[in-house]
């Protein structure tokens, strides 16, 4: 699992929009990289919106956005269109990213345990460094703290 200071995980995979990306292709320009459940479920509806309205501010400040969940293309490509997501949406159906990243683990809901996706933000810079966590996010205020962080870097 990573921590802050270590070298981010290399990743490759589709994105919406029949895309390709990798975290290499953002070199020398800071990334926050999130990882949600699932999309147009409440949570993550939210969070990607408020990266969304976030995103000219980030823009601004040299910073990209990339949300990454097990979801397939097509429907990254239909949460994207319907909330006018301006960033991209990862495609990890293997599971790999989100395994590098240690975000896939146990969770219990209503006594029951499954493995899933642990809502998680990373602030990368340029250097490809990781810089800041937030583990088991709540969804109300993140991006602001998100914000406030890259005002560090």
């Amino acid at each position: 699992m990573p921590e802050i200071g270590d070298k981010a995980p290399e990743f490759s995979s589709k994105t919406d929009g029949g895309g390709e990306i990798s975290l290499s292709d953002f070199g020398g320009k800071p990334v926050v990289v999130y990882f949600y459940p699932k999309d147009s479920t409440p949570g993550c509806t939210q969070e990607a919106c408020d990266f969304r309205d976030t995103m000219p501010a980030l823009a601004k400040k040299g910073v990209a956005v990339i949300g990454i969940s097990k979801d397939s293309i097509r429907r990254h490509d239909n949460f994207k269109a319907k909330y006018d997501l301006n960033f991209p949406l990862v495609s990890d159906e293997s599971g790999e990213i989100c395994e590098a990243f240690g975000v896939w683990v146990e969770k219990k809901n209503y006594g029951r345990t499954y493995m899933g996706i642990e809502r998680t933000t990373f602030l990368i810079d340029g250097a490809g460094v990781i810089r800041d966590i937030w583990r088991k996010v709540r969804v109300k205020g993140h991006v602001d703290k998100v914000v406030e962080a890259i005002g560090t870097l």
